[in-house]
């Protein structure tokens, strides 16, 4: 089954890649670098996540997010007993479906997850902000497993979601200004801003004391614990996909840094990786 010869099936995966493009250079960077068909595949599966990402953050209500939630459960639904709408995302996904032993069921959690940002409440424990972010963004990592790891017979799962929580626990780290100030969100779990003395009010005002970077570091090593984790396993992936993974993993702990640079201003600074970075942290990956 060659692309290339179905000329509708290029422009749905060219669709798919200008929504990466567009919305995660990170991640383009990284995954591009794939095999043809394995790169249209994330491509595919990022189009799909980030549906299910501006379902909630592109709509001011949430019964409006709701609403569009709804619906795109009712997509995948469609999708999953065959009968999805004619459009460029599900024509490429049903192609990927195809193509590789997909599981239907992370694309549900992944749709979870963010019907849990629609009923938000602050986590509790560090426990309550993992589980989150395994149904936000470990699915993620389950939905790549079957492009990604195709050729061996070891049991990846916990590694991709370890990834998948890492990343969103340093998506967490970037944005808390962001997230509380215009969201009203804060991902910080209770007790462990409890056991570092920063409070919602510093958090309201921009604080970044020493109890702040405490706090942050102590969430930051967690992170990158998982990152390592997930790096220590990548033997088990397919040789033509390691540098891809290895290197969106470094790249994406490469965000930390960037905050630690910019002296923890998560608040009123945009902390990212720049291109002459990630060139320099992927050249890391491939030895």
């Amino acid at each position: 089954m060659q692309i290339h010869g179905n000329p509708s099936l290029v422009e749905d995966y060219k669709y798919c890649e200008g929504i990466i493009k567009h919305y995660s250079k990170s991640f383009y960077y990284a995954f591009s670098t794939l095999p043809q068909e394995k790169a249209n595949a994330v491509y595919a599966i990022y189009a799909f996540c980030r549906q299910a990402d501006n379902s909630v953050d592109e709509n001011p209500t949430s019964a409006s997010q709701l609403v569009a939630l709804d619906h795109l459960t009712d997509e995948l639904n469609r999708f999953q007993q065959r009968q999805e709408k004619d459009l460029p995302l599900w024509r490429a996904l049903r192609d990927v479906f195809n193509r590789f032993e997909m599981d239907i069921q992370p694309f549900f959690d992944q749709l979870k997850g963010q019907r849990m940002d629609i009923h938000f409440t602050s986590p509790d424990t560090l426990t309550d902000l993992e589980e989150y972010s395994a149904y936000v963004a470990g699915s993620v990592g389950k939905m790549l497993l079957p492009i990604i790891a195709s050729g061996t017979n070891r049991d990846l799962t916990q590694s991709a979601v370890n990834l998948g929580i890492a990343m969103q626990i340093t998506n967490i780290l970037r944005d808390i200004g962001e997230d509380h100030l215009e969201k009203d969100r804060i991902y910080l779990p209770t007790q462990e801003m409890a056991a570092f003395r920063y409070t919602k009010h510093e958090l309201s005002k921009g604080i970044i004391s020493d109890n702040f970077i405490a706090l942050w570091e102590s969430l930051a090593m967690r992170a990158e614990e998982l990152y390592a984790d997930f790096i220590d396993s990548s033997a088990g992936f397919d040789e033509d996909s390691k540098f891809a993974v290895i290197a969106s993993a470094r790249v994406y702990r490469g965000i930390l840094n960037s905050v630690r640079k910019n002296n923890y201003d998560c608040f009123r600074k945009k902390n990212y990786v720049s291109k002459l970075e990630m060139v320099k942290i992927a050249a890391e990956a491939s030895f």
